[in-house]
């Protein structure tokens, strides 16, 4: 029984550790914990956040300078969200 129930934790502390983390409530350590987001990002987007929070991704994408497509996929990918919602790329369009 004990074997299991420390099964249990171990299973829910590795879950935890991906929990969504939305753009609009993280702290400057939890910004700098994401991957790919360092100092310099994190506080571009805390500068942009006092200002108004974000709509949307397509919202965090045009006020944070060096934020792209490819970069947001990446930040979803890790877990970060705007609003609750995981980054959506636009469709490709065919010719």
């Amino acid at each position: 029984m004990l074997k299991k129930f420390l099964t249990l934790i171990a299973l829910l502390t590795a879950l935890s550790c991906h929990a969504a983390l939305d753009i609009n409530k993280a702290s400057e350590a939890e910004l700098d914990s994401i991957k790919g987001i360092g100092p310099g990002t994190s506080s571009k987007i805390l500068t942009e956040r006092k200002k108004a929070a974000f709509k949307d991704w397509n919202d965090f994408i045009t006020r944070v300078q060096g934020i792209g497509e490819v970069k947001a996929a990446r930040f979803s990918a890790e877990g970060v969200t705007v609003n609750g919602a995981g980054f959506k790329a636009a469709p490709a369009v065919k010719k």
